[in-house]
């Protein structure tokens, strides 16, 4: 068996997490790939370094001395080799690197950015090989140029060229001992760096468990795994999920599941590779895991997240079924714009649509209706502000009759409104529309009907 883990910011913020990190690799000999992110915050009040090196950089291409960041980074690197007993000669290359970086061309802002923000992951990668082989394994850096991580000049935001793949899995396949794989940024074919957008680290480890194949993805953070529900709003939620589809992941994602970005393990889910979501800080829990089918019982709810931050745009107007083209004109308005929609409940002679509210400013909202009043003449046009999203998921739903009506029913008693009411064409899951407001008693409504026994 193979196995690709990946380590978060949180897993590598100090020489204890460190020290944990090997541990579990050590664990087990099926761990050949290691994927790491840069060391993140070791308290509520610390900087990740990350963010260090994204004042670094701003700092530098203000014209300003980033000195202080520069030596804050090194600092972090230095406590975790120093607790390690690491050879000093480790840091002094970290800070010989980090001034090369800082030192280069600061024509082209998102190539200096990024090539400062890969400075953290590509440093965290060298610590963690010379921490592995102080226990006495063989552990090898990965130079993701080397190893043929190619990505497109698409700078902030890159993604991956698909000739990647068997240069990744060549490559990998001659590595003897433990391969140690810096997360979140790859070259361009120019030689330039560019790094993935977010989740960066997460798409690095789908991407290497695709290539091999790796038979399962060890996607390693703090928690657990997987809650059926937000713990901040039903703090009493103490068992995780064991088991849910790609389809129920991602479904909880969209709505608020933050363990990881959906879409960063798109790689993993594409090959048909298991994700497996653990805890570093107590590994010998299974964790939750992500796979293509599972077994189901037929009424199980496997989860409940919600999410606010959403607008309704309803626009009504009598006959507008026999108008041909009218939706697509509305859309049309919206992309116009630069908005994407998220939900679009019709009516014979009315339809809304949610977008989320962060890029809808008033100063676009004015736009957006003016031109729906010009363009569609409708008879009534009405905007609606914080919209909350909960979605209700699993793969059994779809063979069960009255799970809509245990949901409204649970609403019903909480004096909660259902603005809004959809079910997916995969029936697997349902979204309910309600105030911002009313957001946190009604998930809590859902849970006590879907999970409570007693």
């Amino acid at each position: 068996m193979i196995k690709v883990c990946k380590f978060g910011g949180s897993s590598l913020a100090d020489a204890e997490q460190v020290r944990k990190v090997c541990d579990i690799v050590l664990a087990d000999p099926d761990r050949t790939v290691v994927v790491v992110s840069a060391p993140g915050k070791r308290s509520k009040s610390d900087t990740k370094v990350t963010d260090l090196l994204i004042t670094c950089a701003n700092q530098a291409l203000a014209g300003q001395s980033c000195a202080a960041a520069v030596q804050a980074v090194v600092a972090r690197y230095a406590e975790i080799q120093r607790d390690l007993a690491l050879p000093a000669a480790l840091v002094a290359e970290i800070a010989a690197d980090l001034q090369r970086r800082t030192t280069g061309p600061t024509d082209h802002a998102g190539k200096f950015i990024d090539s400062l923000k890969a400075a953290g992951e590509d440093n965290s990668a060298r610590l963690v090989a010379a921490a592995l082989r102080a226990r006495g394994a063989d552990a090898v850096y990965i130079d993701p140029k080397e190893a043929g991580m190619l990505l497109t000049d698409e700078f902030g935001n890159a993604q991956l060229l698909p000739e990647s793949y068997p240069l990744l899995q060549a490559h990998l396949k001659q590595v003897r001992g433990i391969a140690i794989f810096p997360g979140f940024f790859g070259y361009t074919r120019g030689g330039d760096v560019a790094t993935f957008p977010r989740g960066g680290s997460d798409i690095t480890g789908a991407i290497l468990a695709a290539a091999i194949p790796a038979d399962v993805y060890e996607n390693f953070t703090d928690v657990d795994s997987v809650y059926p529900v937000d713990p901040r709003l039903v703090p009493e939620v103490k068992h995780g999920i064991s088991a849910m589809t790609f389809r129920e992941m991602r479904e909880l994602a969209y709505a608020g599941f933050g363990v990881f970005h959906d879409e960063a393990v798109l790689p993993a889910i594409r090959a048909g590779i298991p994700v497996n979501i653990r805890n570093t800080n107590n590994p010998t829990l299974p964790g939750t895991m992500v796979v293509p089918k599972r077994e189901y019982d037929a009424c199980a709810v496997v989860g409940i997240a919600s999410d606010d931050g959403f607008v309704q745009i309803y626009v009504d107007k009598y006959l507008m079924n026999r108008e041909v083209g009218f939706g697509r004109r509305l859309m049309q308005i919206l992309e116009d714009e630069g908005l994407s929609w998220e939900h679009m409940p019709t009516g014979i002679d009315n339809i809304s649509v949610v977008i989320r509210e962060a890029k809808f400013t008033a100063a676009v909202e004015q736009r957006v209706v003016q031109r729906i009043h010009a363009e569609l003449s409708p008879d009534h046009v009405l905007v609606e502000r914080e919209h909350a999203i909960i979605m209700v998921v699993g793969e059994g739903m779809q063979y069960t009759v009255g799970m809509a009506a245990k949901a409204t029913q649970a609403l019903a008693a909480a004096h909660v409104n259902i603005e809004m009411l959809n079910q997916g064409a995969s029936e697997i899951s349902m979204m309910f529309g309600v105030r911002s407001a009313d957001r946190a008693r009604a998930v809590r409504a859902l849970y006590d009907a879907y999970f409570k026994t007693s």
